[in-house]
């Protein structure tokens, strides 16, 4: 039996493949039928660089963690064929210290589709059909949006930084960039009371992130969020410049939580503010339980997911996709839908 597939082969290079499912479901999982993807900046690096974060990929491999599929086979798992599930990426083994302690985000023996970070690579999501294992395929809602619900993932690492941040209901917030995961947290923190501010150089991003929650925007560089006025700041954009605004904008002993990679630069980093203000500084890396908890706010604010999406594409284009993604054009996901 086959099936339609896309592969990152080389830097700047996707095909279309036609690829062989195995005659057996393994043990553990069950066969899936994508119903949408969407694009993730982690794809891009890998799409540009064939590497990210300094992991090399070893081989060809089909991108995408973001996803949600209809179940086909269910083999010996509780979920039924035809229900639709939220696919939560992270492979976690359940018995380490990590696991234990509930933060499956570090799990020793963790295993990620569409990365380099797993040895030897799991494919990821952006093929018509696979197999993946049933404990972390989440059913959803009855009539559930299959646009709304593959914001899963990227809702719930974004809803993280705002565990992160500590930032609690009737707090005040900024989000330094207003790209996809900053929009998120935007989401993420108005569904939690925080009242949200946001800055970003695109006057347009701002625009947005005022229509998904956020109740006051800055656009820089003509416009500076007030310094020592929010008990919580999301860094979101991967700016070094972003980063010491964050520093400035944070109240004396805040907290920042870095969403994004801070990107290298030769711009200097004002570490000496962290020490003088007494600023809690953390990263904040995937998700736990706030997989579930992104899927439950997506089932009771399914709509506001509509104003995020920048643009659809089939599967078949999923260069054209990431082209489209690689020059800016796109304020919000990228979707990726499979052929009728």
């Amino acid at each position: 039996m086959t099936h339609f597939a896309t592969v990152l082969s080389a830097a700047m290079t996707i095909d279309t493949i036609e690829r062989d499912l195995p005659s057996d479901i393994p043990e553990g999982h069950v066969r899936l039928k994508l119903a949408t993807a969407s694009l993730c900046g982690t794809d891009l690096h890998y799409y540009r660089h064939f590497s990210n974060a300094g992991f090399e990929m070893q081989r060809p491999v089909t991108l995408g963690h973001e996803a949600c599929a209809y179940v086909t086979d269910p083999a010996q798992s509780d979920l039924t064929k035809g229900q639709l599930v939220a696919l939560n990426p992270i492979i976690n083994c359940g018995t380490c210290e990590a696991c234990k302690a509930g933060k499956e985000n570090h799990c020793a023996n963790k295993k990620f589709p569409g990365s380099a970070t797993t040895l030897p690579h799991i494919d990821g999501f952006f093929q018509a059909e696979f197999d993946f294992p049933a404990a972390c395929c989440h059913p959803t809602p009855e009539g559930a949006n299959p646009d709304h619900i593959t914001f899963t993932e990227p809702l719930a690492c974004s809803m993280h930084s705002v565990t992160m941040s500590g930032a609690k209901a009737g707090d005040r917030l900024l989000v330094t960039g207003c790209g996809p995961m900053g929009l998120l947290a935007v989401v993420a923190a108005k569904a939690r009371g925080i009242e949200v501010h946001v800055s970003d150089v695109r006057d347009s991003a701002v625009e947005m992130a005022k229509r998904v929650g956020a109740s006051e925007g800055f656009v820089a560089p003509d416009q500076t969020p007030p310094a020592n006025s929010y008990d919580a700041v999301i860094e979101a954009s991967g700016s070094p410049h972003a980063f010491n605004g964050a520093l400035d904008a944070v109240k004396r002993c805040g907290t920042l939580s870095i969403l994004s990679n801070i990107q290298l630069s030769e711009t200097a980093i004002h570490l000496h503010k962290i020490m003088l203000k007494e600023i809690s500084v953390n990263g904040s890396f995937q998700f736990n339980v706030e997989f579930k908890q992104s899927l439950d706010l997506i089932a009771q604010n399914g709509d506001v997911f509509d104003s995020l999406i920048a643009a659809r594409f089939p599967l078949a284009q999923t260069q054209d996709a990431l082209d489209y993604m690689l020059a800016g054009k796109a304020a919000g996901k990228i979707l990726l839908k499979p052929e009728a």
